[in-house]
C-alpha cells in the first residue's frame, strides 16, 4: 500500500519552501499548498510562515482522504501515488478523471467491465472498474494503466502551456517533475 505520509514528505521537500513566481497564476505557496488553499483550511498567517505540519495536514486531508485515494491505494498503490501527485497538482478532480478515462479506454469495448462516469469522484463504480481491469490484467496491468495516467497528465501539461504562454517557464518542470 502506498504510504501517504512518505508520499507527503517526498512531495513536501520537492515542492520547498516559500514561492512566489510572477508567472504562477496560484500565486504565493508555502510547502506546495497555495495562499487559496491555505487560507480555505484555516491558515490565517503570513504564507511564508506556514509551518510543515500544517502543509501535511491540508495534503492528507484534502488530496489523499476526501478523494479517496486511500480506497485506491488498497488495490494499485503506484495509481494511488501518481494521482496523489496529480491531485496536488491539477486538482483531484483532473487526476480523477484521467483515471476513470484511462479504465473506460482499456475496458476492451466493455467487454473486462461497464464503462463508467469520468466524473472525478471514486465512488463504488470506479472502485469496481478498477477491480475488474485488474482482476483481468493483473499486476502487470497496474504498469499500463499508471502509463495511461501519465500519457493524459503529459497532454494535459502541454495543452496549458500551449494556451497560455506564461505557462512555458513551467512546463519542463512538469514533465521532468511531475510525471511518473
Amino acid at each position: 500500500m502506498a504510504d501517504v505520509a512518505e508520499l507527503i514528505e517526498a512531495l513536501i521537500e520537492r515542492e520547498g519552501g516559500f514561492v512566489d513566481h510572477p508567472a504562477d497564476r496560484g500565486g504565493a505557496t508555502m510547502w506546495g499548498i497555495t495562499e487559496r488553499v491555505a487560507r480555505a483550511h484555516g491558515w490565517q498567517g503570513a504564507m511564508a510562515r506556514m509551518p510543515q505540519a500544517r502543509a501535511a495536514a491540508i495534503y492528507r486531508r484534502i488530496y489523499w482522504e476526501r478523494p479517496r485515494l486511500d480506497a485506491v491505494a488498497t488495490r494499485a498503490p503506484a495509481i494511488a501515488s501518481e494521482m496523489f501527485g496529480t491531485g496536488v497538482n491539477m486538482g483531484t478532480g483532473i487526476a480523477v478523471r484521467f483515471l476513470q478515462r484511462a479504465l473506460n479506454a482499456l475496458n476492451r469495448q466493455q467487454r473486462d467491465f461497464a464503462d463508467i462516469a469520468v466524473d472525478g469522484a471514486i465512488g463504488p463504480a470506479t472502485l469496481g472498474a478498477l477491480d475488474g481491469f485488474l482482476r483481468v490484467r493483473g499486476r502487470a496491468g497496474e504498469a499500463v494503466l499508471l502509463k495511461a495516467i501519465d500519457a493524459l497528465q503529459g497532454a494535459r501539461y502541454v495543452r496549458l502551456a500551449e494556451q497560455r504562454p506564461a505557462n512555458e517557464a513551467f512546463l519542463y518542470g512538469w514533465l521532468a517533475n511531475r510525471i511518473g
